[in-house]
């Protein structure tokens, strides 16, 4: 096991890497930077994408445009932070980039669909690097008081980032062309790794490290299969539950059993699951999974209800995300400062407090509901988000040694987006199968406004609800039946995610609760000493 740290190596409050302050935000730029084309990838591509279809073709390969950079970009994240632990941050940082760039390249020049979803697939390998390495450099460079105080900036770039990707695609792509969508993020990519390749100096290894080849590939072809399971099997019950769509599960979750067999017997693990007897680090990953499961859903859906139910247009849906994510960096800043008063139980007790308050109040809108309540609403599952996020990242960062910092933030990185690919999935399968149901009700009732035949037509693709054209195409009075259904469906998914926020406000009240013990002297817990009583 190794050796813990003490007053003889590095104190808990002490930075890895100390520096001076102009390099320090130097490095702090660099980070930023690549976060934010990060940020940005998982925003602008989709406003490209009819354009992209329009010139390319390919519209029944739509969703895996998406699909693949979403499952490379999440399955590579545990293995970059634990390659960080042992060949440095800046190389690692470095090279992700590099294939995050020359994936953003090839995918500029793609010149078919079929190009575009194998160099999607390359952006995000590199890309798994960015968000984890990052926070994991900030992890270094910086004292746990300045850490809570700035980790709201990072919030603030993908806040920011939500809000102004869709108009730069929009823009660029009506403007320019849509492989500038791409080609725009060459020069900030370079940027970011030339800054950090001056800044940040790291000291050199003393040692061969050994790596974990076989946990690698077993760990990253289960969770690949698990999530194409999920993300391309699981917009109904009968599609996640097709024989096709169960084998691969099953090979996933086989080769889910043999990861951890290879872990159990590696030198040295990809992840080490000694950290989980450390009781800060296992409940912190699963409040993370949960709250990613209602980030992920709420970002998802929200823009679906305000479209298909209410009626708004695509901008005004979009808009919506806004002052969720403005909450969320709000709370992001004041969290920051009080998680040091009050410890890290009561930040992420209150934060699921309010996110769940926020996902309860949502699946009560109506149509008819004043839009002030559906603003409410967003602004506490944004507020809730910002608690929460912050302080199990932090949480996680405090609770383990500095040699292990990469992969525990790679490991709350990861559990976030598992959970969103699983919370996603579910929550679609909730409304498909609520949606068919609301239709055949309201055919029943409709006096014949809505037939039967049109009630399952409307049920296996109710893009007519979406889709200006085929909106305009329909009587109001036909238009608005469907609303409602659309209405009362969309209920259960929000109450779902409500619910899931109740399993990790129940959860969280496991996170030691002394603020001395759980924020300022976690020396004696980090390490992997067996979990302590509270």
């Amino acid at each position: 096991m190794p050796e813990k740290y003490s007053k003889h190596n590095l104190d808990r409050d002490t930075p890895r890497l100390p520096m001076s302050p102009r390099r320090r935000w130097a490095v702090t730029v660099g980070v930023m930077t690549g976060m934010a084309i990060a940020a940005l990838e998982a925003t602008v591509v989709g406003t490209a994408m009819p354009t992209v279809i329009a010139v390319l073709g390919g519209i029944s390969y739509y969703s895996w445009v998406f699909s693949a950079y979403l499952v490379t970009s999440t399955v590579t994240v545990p293995v970059w932070g634990k390659l960080s632990d042992l060949y440095g941050r800046r190389l690692l940082y470095q090279i992700g980039i590099g294939i995050f760039l020359l994936g953003t390249l090839l995918s500029g020049s793609a010149a078919s669909m079929t190009q575009l979803i194998m160099f999607r697939a390359i952006q995000g390998l590199g890309a798994g690097a960015l968000v984890p390495l990052g926070m994991t450099i900030i992890g270094d460079i910086f004292t746990l008081r300045e850490r809570a105080r700035m980790q709201a900036f990072f919030s603030g770039v993908w806040g920011l980032s939500s809000i102004v990707g869709p108009v730069i695609g929009g823009f660029v792509t009506d403007q320019i062309s849509w492989r500038w969508v791409f080609f725009i993020n060459v020069p900030i990519g370079i940027a970011a790794a030339v800054i950090m390749g001056v800044a940040l100096k790291e000291p050199k290894l003393e040692e061969k490290p050994s790596i974990d080849y076989l946990g690698a590939a077993t760990l990253m072809g289960a969770i690949s299969l698990l999530m194409l399971s999920l993300v391309e099997g699981g917009t109904t019950f009968a599609t996640l539950l097709a024989p096709l769509n169960l084998l691969t599960i099953g090979s996933g979750l086989l080769l889910l059993v043999l990861f951890v067999y290879f872990e159990f017997r590696a030198p040295d693990p990809i992840i080490p699951f000694r950290l989980f007897r450390n009781r800060t680090i296992l409940v912190s990953i699963i409040a993370g999974f949960l709250a990613g499961i209602a980030m992920f859903g709420g970002i998802s859906f929200i823009p679906l209800f305000a479209q298909g139910a209410l009626g708004m247009t695509a901008t005004q849906a979009g808009s919506l995300l806004t002052p969720l994510m403005l909450s969320w960096v709000l709370m992001s800043i004041i969290g920051g400062r009080v998680l040091l008063k009050v410890g890290y139980r009561v930040m992420v007790v209150a934060g699921f407090v309010v996110l769940t308050s926020g996902f309860l109040l949502i699946s009560t809108i109506q149509r008819e509901t004043p839009q002030f309540w559906l603003y409410v609403s967003l602004v506490m599952i944004g507020s809730g988000l910002g608690l929460t996020m912050l302080t199990l990242l932090i949480a996680v960062q405090q609770a383990v040694e500095r040699t292990q910092l990469g992969v525990a933030t790679s490991l709350n990185q990861f559990t976030r987006a598992i959970g969103g690919a699983i919370g996603v999935a579910l929550m679609g399968a909730v409304l498909t199968a609520g949606l068919a149901t609301q239709l055949r009700n309201a055919a029943k009732g409709s006096e014949h406004l809505l037939t039967f035949e049109q009630a399952e037509r409307f049920a296996a693709d109710p893009n007519a609800l979406i889709d200006p054209a085929a909106k305009t195409s329909l009587p109001p009075d036909i238009l608005a039946v469907l609303q409602g259904a659309m209405a009362a469906a969309m209920h259960p998914v929000f109450l779902f995610g409500a619910g899931v926020c109740i399993v990790g406000l129940i959860v969280v009240f496991l996170l030691p609760g002394s603020r001395k013990r759980n924020v300022e002297n976690d020396l004696n817990i980090a390490g992997g000493e067996e979990m302590p009583a509270g």
